[in-house]
């Protein structure tokens, strides 16, 4: 637009041209003598160098864009977390109330539609005041004050000094501002300066621009400001603290009172409306905008997750630096996968089971969601109040997912790095049985055994092309099943719907162990605290197989069990949709991505298996709503990680509860929600848990019935014996199963159990857990 000339400053570019404006009158030219050769001297030059040190000053205010809160959102567009270190919301000069206007300019700057950003009157008037009495009076501009703003501003976004206000400026700085406001008035109309204003000055705090204010103090918009809140909001700017009306009211009172009668001085006001006005109180309804995931209005870990992912992304920007900047100055929109409504199922489910005020702070709980086929995050919760405090029940590390993304030790993702996975992890010996060819009805010599010190077990990917049983005492190594029972000859389906440690050890020796854990590899699973580099494999251990020696995060966990619902075909963990700044800029964000890590007939027998678990299982007394499912419990060999997957072709979730401080101390003894469970494990609390989340999620993410593998997946003529050399093993007492039947369904076979309708779920050369 063309620049609109002052009357005053039109011509105005050098000190030499102000001196000789202020020389028409004798009294000017004494003052001007006074004020700025002295000011150039200061600056330190001569008087007669003054004019070529104010041609030397800048003469093109450098704005950067103000900064502007970030918004994360759910998928249905409701407010996950505000993230700022402004709290700003720019608004246009007609979204402001006239009466706001008014009192700005009425208080700060009531010449400012005459003068060209230096206001010499103003100036001259502040000069008498000052040395008649022993008041202070300012005489910066608005515009002047204007370009103050965005010269702190900018500094505060690069790194560099602040310009202060008031007595901390130098001579310098006072004449750079000056020379900088009348260039700004040649650039911009008195509007558009009136808008920057009111959009980049600070009010409260963290509190900036005129909207925030008034959202802030008022719970109004800008727009409809009242008189004595426009008055009260313009005093403000001359000292946010010193007039703050909340640490002191009556100072603030006192100021907006002023500032109505600088309104009614001016002629923006009526006596009437001045009157009204003053005998208000202050009308204050203070509603903060909370900053950050601690003030998040839904699903604060989930919001950390995602400020980790953006904060990782060298997309947007170079540095961490960088990166954190464009996080909470450019006002990004960030569009996530997240499903508000089972982000509260999950959340509720959580703290009705393990509510942190009736929680040992040792217990953590955590309900995560994935969508199958797509890998779409569609809740995270978790039973800790986000909160760095060190009070019980306060955490900000996330127990769903890793500590680092995809291995970096650069790239935390703020998360507790997992858990054992207890017997989560035996489908994963069903896959690889599955994919050699072998059916689920094989019968598989399940009594209780000790596998000598030395002994060999099928594992290509070691040296030698073997896993050789090591123990601590020579003794060996002998697995069990819960309760030291339940001993005997089952089909492999029984054996996974009951989990039998025994039943899955004999099952692992006639495969090659490597391709177990290349599978759970393939399909998502990795040591959630890797740290070199890329995501680690779980090491091929026999105690593994039942889920007792590395951790897994739940995040991993759900990914697996997504894959196999998907049909084995698998999807990276996604939580962005869409990310833009204000300004325009879009950023990538990561597309659906997906691979085929095992063959559907694969992952269909072990869905076929799974679901097993739900109908003659350790799942069996859950009532989640009727719909078809698939799950598996876990429980490690000390009780202190539990857990309960549930599936389906819409939907899988993982449900963890455990010990997140002590490492391998049980739970059992523990207060869980006001409950102290002598016994503890996966369907006892983490079953019931995903149960009462499915209850109130009906309709949702049901999915469609999974299809049945092959009928030789099924029901095979291949009986259980082993592909490898003849290894000695010493079987132990039976126990005091039965089998009575190894059929189709799986449903005869061993009698016992206990909470939960399971029977043994886990353990390594202990009791293993319930199922």
């Amino acid at each position: 637009m063309a620049a609109r000339k002052s009357p005053l400053f039109d011509t105005a570019t050098t000190l030499g041209k102000i001196i000789a404006f202020l020389g028409i009158s004798g009294l000017a030219g004494v003052l001007a003598a006074g004020l700025l050769v002295p000011v150039a001297a200061a600056a330190g030059t001569g008087a007669s160098a003054s004019i070529q040190f104010f041609e030397e000053l800048p003469a093109e205010l450098e704005r950067e864009a103000l900064a502007q809160p970030t918004s994360i959102l759910a998928a249905d567009g409701s407010l996950i977390a505000t993230l700022y270190q402004e709290n700003r919301q720019p608004v246009t000069l007609d979204q402001v109330s006239p009466t706001m206007q008014d009192a700005l300019v009425a208080i700060e700057d009531y010449r400012y539609y005459e003068h060209g950003g230096v206001d010499l009157e103003g100036i001259l008037g502040a000069i008498a005041s000052n040395v008649t009495s022993d008041t202070q009076r300012g005489a910066s501009t608005i515009t002047q004050q204007f370009v103050n703003n965005v010269l702190i501003d900018a500094a505060r976004q690069n790194g560099g000094n602040l310009t202060l206000s008031g007595g901390g400026k130098t001579v310098g700085d006072k004449l750079r501002e000056m020379k900088l406001a009348i260039a700004v008035e040649k650039e911009m109309s008195k509007d558009e300066i009136l808008e920057g204003y009111l959009n980049i000055v600070p009010f409260s705090g963290t509190t900036y621009g005129v909207q925030a204010a008034s959202k802030y103090f008022f719970n109004v918009d800008a727009k409809d400001l009242n008189i004595q809140q426009s008055a009260l909001l313009a005093g403000l700017v001359n000292g946010p603290s010193a007039y703050s009306p909340e640490s002191n009211p009556e100072g603030a009172l006192q100021r907006r009172n002023l500032v109505i009668g600088a309104m009614l001085t001016r002629g923006k006001i009526t006596q009437e409306q001045h009157d009204a006005a003053i005998a208000t109180d202050l009308g204050l309804n203070v509603t903060p905008t909370l900053s950050g995931c601690v003030g998040a209005a839904q699903a604060p870990y989930f919001c950390d997750y995602v400020t980790h992912l953006i904060l990782n992304d060298p997309a947007y920007g170079e540095t961490p630096e960088d990166r954190e900047k464009v996080l909470y100055r450019s006002g990004l929109t960030i569009k996530t996968t997240l499903d508000s409504r089972v982000q509260a199922a999950a959340q509720t489910a959580v703290n009705e089971t393990a509510n942190p005020d009736t929680t040992d702070g040792a217990v953590g709980h955590s309900m995560t969601s994935l969508q199958p086929g797509t890998g779409n995050i569609l809740s995270m919760a978790q039973n800790t109040r986000y909160n760095p405090g060190e009070a019980s029940g306060d955490s900000v590390l996330n127990f769903n997912v890793d500590q680092y993304q995809d291995g970096d030790a650069a790239r935390s993702l703020g998360g507790v790095g997992g858990f054992q996975p207890g017997s989560t992890f035996k489908p994963f010996t069903v896959a690889a049985w599955v994919d050699s060819g072998r059916s689920l009805n094989t019968a598989i010599d399940g009594r209780k055994r000790t596998y000598p010190e030395g002994d060999k077990w099928p594992a290509s990917c070691l040296p030698g092309g073997s896993y050789t049983v090591l123990s601590d005492d020579a003794k060996g190594y002998t697995p069990q099943n819960y309760g030291d029972t339940n001993y005997g000859t089952f089909t492999v389906l029984r054996g996974l719907a009951q989990s039998y440690n025994t039943i899955t050890m004999e099952t692992a020796r006639q495969l090659d162990m490597c391709k177990i854990f290349d599978i759970a590899y393939d399909m998502g699973v990795h040591n959630g605290k890797s740290a070199s580099g890329q995501p680690e494999k779980l090491d091929v251990l026999a105690p593994g197989l039942i889920g007792g020696v590395q951790d897994v995060a739940p995040l991993s966990m759900a990914t697996a069990f997504a894959g196999f619902a998907a049909e084995g075909n698998v999807c990276q963990p996604r939580a962005l949709t869409e990310v833009t700044a204000a300004d325009g800029t879009s950023y990538p964000v990561p597309a659906v991505s997906c691979k085929q890590a095992v063959s559907k007939e694969t992952a269909q027998g072990v869905n076929y298996a799974t679901q097993e678990v739900m109908k003659s299982g350790s799942g069996q007394l859950l009532q989640y709503g009727g719909i078809p499912m698939a799950g598996k419990t876990g429980t490690n060999d000390q009780r202190s990680q539990t857990w309960f997957m549930g599936y389906n072709s819409g939907m899988a979730t993982a449900s963890w509860i455990g010990n997140w401080k002590e490492g391998n101390t049980s739970l059992s003894g523990l207060q869980i929600g006001g409950r102290v469970y002598p016994e503890i494990d996966g369907s006892l609390i983490a079953g019931p848990s995903w149960a009462r989340f499915m209850q109130q999620i009906p309709g949702q993410y049901v999915g469609t019935p999974f299809a049945d593998p092959p009928a030789r997946t099924i029901n095979g003529t291949q009986r259980g014996t082993s592909n490898s050399p003849t290894r000695p093993t010493t079987p132990a007492a039976p126990g005091t199963g039965t089998n009575t039947g190894t059929g189709a369904s799986g449903t005869g076979g061993s009698t016992g159990g206990t909470t939960g309708g399971g029977t043994a779920d886990s353990g390594t050369n202990g009791n293993g857990g319930n199922g």
